[in-house]
């Protein structure tokens, strides 16, 4: 596998992202792409997730969370990041 088609990137999602079970939308679907990473509040309002894996599959998490009828994003904002190659699996965290 070439290491470019693997990415680890952080995104900051804003919109009506909270308290409409994004973080849990996010945690079943980067899971069935077989993602690594985890995602969190953040108290501004906004939600925070990293992902990692192929970035075909990170890409279409983000096609899949922006096509949510209960979500609505209005803005992401990405930061690619180092891999972080012993992580396994992806969590929900913080639970406010």
């Amino acid at each position: 596998m070439e290491e470019a088609s693997f990415v680890r990137w952080r995104i900051y999602f804003s919109g009506t992202v909270q308290h409409v079970g994004f973080r849990y939308t996010a945690y079943y679907l980067a899971r069935g792409l077989y993602l690594t990473g985890w995602v969190d509040n953040l108290p501004d309002g906004r939600v925070v997730l990293e992902a990692q894996g192929r970035v075909s599959q990170v890409r279409k998490l983000l096609f899949q969370l922006k096509s949510q009828a209960h979500i609505k994003i209005t803005g992401t904002e990405i930061i690619p990041l180092s891999i972080e190659p012993h992580e396994r699996g992806f969590a929900v965290r913080g639970y406010n």
